[in-house]
């Protein structure tokens, strides 16, 4: 028992993964939305050292929760601690290590260790976080072994690119535009319908709409996990794919340099090969499906991208 009231969980996975490649995955916190499939952003607050401070947005029963954790990590012993600086209730405390220890040149063993304490230690909410701690670290665990495990081909699966605008006008307006995905219907004309739910917080939204279908890429109903940083940055992570994707990321960003704003629309995506030859046909391969998505998706971004501009630069002019 790691102290009065404190609980103590692990969780063990081999992986068929050299123990450096793991250990960098996990080290490497800003690329777990492309791991981990809750997490939606991460960015890296403070660094010291082997010490930093990372800001942590993911979903968690259905909304974007933020939290703020502290890590100290120690490459030679394939070891990373981590602890919640305000852990959410009914958690008091949430604390634990990352320990990636080789099994052999191609394979190591990753044990994912917890601390915790409820509020007040009441036992019924100890019994609801330790079926919770258990269930997402044996879900953590299988995600990293998974991206272990794809290696090289993981990476020939990845394509991420860009569009940018230059719209004259203020990026406050710009900003505007593309948050207000509500409106989007009215807006944007292949968007038949789109719906916006604020979380608790403020900035933390989670966007649907309903868009015309195009190859498997594009169409129907896409849902997305937003994180707004008013008024010059927008990122987000879709959570229904379409069948030629396993990984969409993207963000909006906007900068402003006197009466210009430059409006870059970016996005990762990994290409789910399972999905290929039911969209594409038979004969179809990985560069034919990420052309698509990029064409598609593409498209899409320069669509919003000029609207938003007529959108600013009508304001402009009042």
């Amino acid at each position: 028992m790691a102290g009065e009231g404190r609980r103590e969980a692990a969780h063990t996975v081999t992986v068929r993964a050299p123990a450096e490649r793991v250990y960098a995955l996990v080290a490497g916190a800003e690329d777990w939305p492309r791991i981990f499939p809750p997490m939606v952003h991460v960015e890296c607050a403070e660094r010291a050292g082997r010490r930093d401070v990372i800001r942590v947005w993911a979903i968690a029963d259905g909304t974007t929760r933020g939290c703020v954790a502290r890590r100290v990590l120690t490459p030679e012993r394939g070891c990373i601690r981590f602890r919640q600086e305000v852990p959410p209730p009914p958690l008091a405390y949430l604390g634990g290590r990352w320990i990636v220890e080789p099994v052999s040149p191609r394979s190591c063993r990753v044990r994912l260790l917890h601390e915790f304490r409820a509020v007040d230690d009441d036992p019924r909410q100890l019994a609801r976080i330790v079926e919770s701690v258990g269930r997402r670290a044996r879900a953590d665990l299988r995600a990293l072994r998974h991206s272990a495990e794809l290696g090289c081909h993981g990476d020939e699966l990845l394509l991420s690119f860009e569009d940018t605008v230059r719209i004259g006008g203020s990026a406050d307006d710009v900003y505007a535009f593309v948050r207000e995905a509500q409106v989007w219907s009215e807006r944007l004309p292949p968007v038949a319908g789109a719906a916006l739910h604020e979380g608790p917080v403020r900035g933390r939204t989670a966007c649907a709409r309903d868009q015309a279908a195009g190859h498997g890429a594009g169409g129907g109903t896409a849902f997305s996990a937003r994180v707004c940083f008013p008024p010059r940055r927008i990122v987000y992570k879709q959570t229904r794919l379409p069948a030629l994707m396993s990984l969409h990321t993207g963000s909006w960003m906007f900068a402003q340099c006197a009466g210009t704003v430059t409006a870059t629309s970016r996005h990762t995506v990994a290409v789910d090969p399972a999905g290929i030859g039911a969209v594409l046909g038979r004969g179809a391969g990985i560069t034919q499906a990420k052309d698509v998505i990029r064409g598609l998706l593409g498209a899409n971004s320069r669509m919003t991208l000029r609207s938003a501009k007529e959108y600013a630069e009508a304001r402009c002019l009042r």
